[in-house]
């Protein structure tokens, strides 16, 4: 016969709804209970049927998590923190990669993947805000990222102009005044790209620097892109002092080929980055970059969801939050 919850509750010597919020993961319950009720399950080998307790309460204490690409560094890393923070609520993160394709956004949003969880943390790239909020269904999302800031969906964001000016003010204040850009579209205004070029070229103006165009190198937010995107510039003879990727990958990428050519990184050409994944901290030279408070954005991102789960967020119109950013200034642009 099948081990069930009220066996373990007997034999733990404690009553059904303790077990049950052992197994939710409740916080405020004592060490010692919950050690007993583990030790009672192992010694029983009860399995919690997941899918009975799903359709008996209509949740299921996950969240889905849709993103591009998890072999970016900068996803990989707000995963772990979103998963983190989830765990430490009483909830678990499936992830969905869309490869930045409209139909898998829409499937995310409406499919089984969907099903499984009780709301949606959504970086969505191909889709626009009409479509989101046309196929997002009845479980709360909240939108992670900048491609879309629309009233009616919740957002966590960051200051993406705001930290790129003070990435472009750093380097400036150092006497750097040709300063190329990696990863920037001229032509677009929103999304991260845009955001961030628009504080640098603010910062440029505040300096009385002026934009050159010729600097502007657009690419994929990739190691091996950033490396191209200098390798261009360097042998088109375009002369630049300074580097600022609008991500850690790409500025990592750009300062390796500078190094392979023996251009000396800070001496003849400073690099910075956005973003401060763990591998900024350890190259070499270490990158100067920008902090955007990835565990701000988990914290409330996380916060935000798991309230509109539980109807503690019960605002009409989409709640707008943005982490703030600290500069992290390392040997690459002192």
């Amino acid at each position: 016969m099948a081990v069930t919850m009220n066996d373990v509750a007997r034999a733990a010597g404690v009553s059904l709804k303790t077990v049950s919020n052992v197994l939710n993961d409740y916080e405020f319950i004592r060490p010692a209970t919950k050690q007993r009720v583990h030790d009672a399950i192992a010694e029983l080998g009860y399995e919690a049927n997941l899918t009975a307790r799903s359709l008996r309460s209509g949740k299921t204490r996950m969240l889905g998590l849709v993103v591009s690409d998890l072999s970016a560094p900068y996803y990989a890393e707000l995963a772990s923190r979103l998963m983190t923070v989830a765990s430490r609520r009483g909830y678990r993160v499936l992830i969905e990669q869309s490869g930045a394709a409209a139909e898998n956004e829409r499937t995310a949003l409406q499919g089984a993947f969907r099903q499984l969880t009780d709301g949606l943390l959504f970086t969505p790239l191909a889709m626009d805000a009409d479509a989101v909020a046309s196929f997002r269904g009845k479980k709360p999302v909240v939108l992670l990222g900048e491609h879309i800031m629309d009233p009616r969906l919740d957002l966590v964001t960051m200051k993406n102009a705001e930290a790129a000016q003070a990435v472009t003010a750093h380097l400036l204040a150092a006497g750097r005044r040709r300063i190329a850009v990696m990863g920037a579209h001229p032509e677009e205004s929103g999304g991260g790209a845009g955001l961030r070029l628009r504080g640098y070229r603010k910062a440029l103006e505040a300096a009385g620097v002026g934009f050159d165009p010729a600097l502007v190198a657009p690419g994929e937010w990739r190691r091996d892109a950033g490396a191209a995107a200098v390798a261009g510039l360097l042998d088109r003879g375009v002369s630049f002092d300074a580097v600022f990727g609008l991500n850690d990958a790409m500025a990592l990428g750009a300062m390796h080929e500078l190094l392979v050519r023996g251009v000396g990184v800070p001496e003849d050409v400073a690099v910075a980055g956005f973003d401060d994944i763990d591998e900024a901290r350890f190259a070499s030279p270490s990158l100067t970059t920008v902090s955007p408070g990835m565990d701000e954005i988990a914290e409330r991102s996380i916060g935000l969801l798991i309230d509109r789960i539980e109807g503690l967020e019960t605002a009409d119109s989409g709640v707008h939050i943005e982490a703030g950013f600290v500069l992290k200034v390392r040997e690459s642009a002192p």
